[in-house]
């Protein structure tokens, strides 16, 4: 009994959406410091609290949408909407989980605790107010996808450069839009109030858009931005047989691999209406996955071994 409500507690937490903040690790990654024990042990802990913050404002938000969910298709089956954990239950989980992540964020570092406090509050007011409003609801949520970007930044002092913090911008810009077409053609306008001034025409382009801009910044990034330094395995040898080798800009070799996750990513969108749920999405469809461990094994390389 008690392992079966510490899950439906895990569950109220959506401890499997905690995934959304290995965008935190983005910093330390591009800085080549990834083999840096302090700074990875810091990340690690930056990562913890910002999946402690992230919970927080899925609590609030189901505490919010309870009378909502009970009538959604997969929402009814959340922990407070099903009545698994009651309203005041739920409320003091909201309590402590902010006031936990909060004080680990103190403890930190005073602008790590600052940027944590801006996320909350955002969340908050999203949850409050600003879901309900077309585009300035998804805005919110690639901002939120920024600010992770951003504590790494704090945590490394590795400034990210602009291209990279576009590209997490309208990456998750992209994903967030995919995700209301998705919504409205299942569930229809019903099944938040944004879906009310919406429609399939309008999000088409917002699709479009941010896809294109995700692959244009990545691209600009890729052109622009030189491979961070760092003793790589084989460092010494590919500069001595190749002194050329930093102006070949080789990080544009993973552009094909963003254009088609970004293109699987749409057809399992149109072809299947999938999107709704994209934590989901990106660790179970099959050719996905293989895209982004591509990415990420050519990107480690590229950064560490060559």
């Amino acid at each position: 009994m008690k392992r079966n409500k510490l899950f439906t507690y895990l569950r109220v937490l959506r401890v499997n959406q905690w995934i959304k903040n290995l965008v935190v690790f983005i910093a330390i990654i591009f800085s080549g410091q990834l083999f840096n024990l302090d700074l990875l042990v810091k990340t690690f802990q930056g990562f913890f609290i910002f999946c402690l913050l992230s919970s927080t404002s899925y609590v609030l938000n189901d505490i919010i949408d309870y009378p909502f969910d009970k009538k959604h298709a997969f929402k009814k089956n959340r922990p407070i909407a099903a009545g698994e954990i009651s309203l005041p239950e739920a409320s003091f989980i909201l309590f402590v989980s902010t006031l936990v992540s909060l004080i680990l964020a103190l403890f930190f570092s005073l602008p790590f605790f600052f940027l944590s406090l801006f996320f909350i509050l955002l969340h908050f007011l999203y949850s409050l107010f600003l879901k309900k409003h077309p585009v300035i609801d998804i805005f919110t949520i690639s901002l939120s996808f920024s600010i992770r970007a951003y504590a790494g930044v704090i945590i490394t002092g590795y400034h990210i450069p602009i291209w990279m913090m576009l590209t997490v911008f309208f990456m998750s810009l992209f994903m967030a839009t995919v995700k209301r077409h998705a919504e409205l053609v299942s569930h229809g306008r019903e099944a938040r109030a944004s879906l009310y001034r919406y429609n399939e025409h309008f999000l088409d382009f917002l699709t479009y858009s941010a896809a294109t801009s995700t692959i244009m910044s990545y691209s600009f990034y890729t052109y622009f931005e030189k491979l961070p330094p760092t003793k790589s395995i084989f460092g010494e040898y590919f500069s001595a047989n190749f002194p050329d080798l930093e102006a070949r800009k080789l990080l544009m070799i993973t552009i094909p691999l963003v254009v088609y996750g970004i293109t699987r990513y749409a057809q399992m969108l149109y072809e299947k209406y999938e999107g709704e749920r994209p934590e989901k999405l990106i660790t179970t469809d099959i050719p996905l996955v293989i895209t982004i461990l591509l990415w990420g094994a050519i990107l480690i390389s590229l950064i560490y071994v060559i």
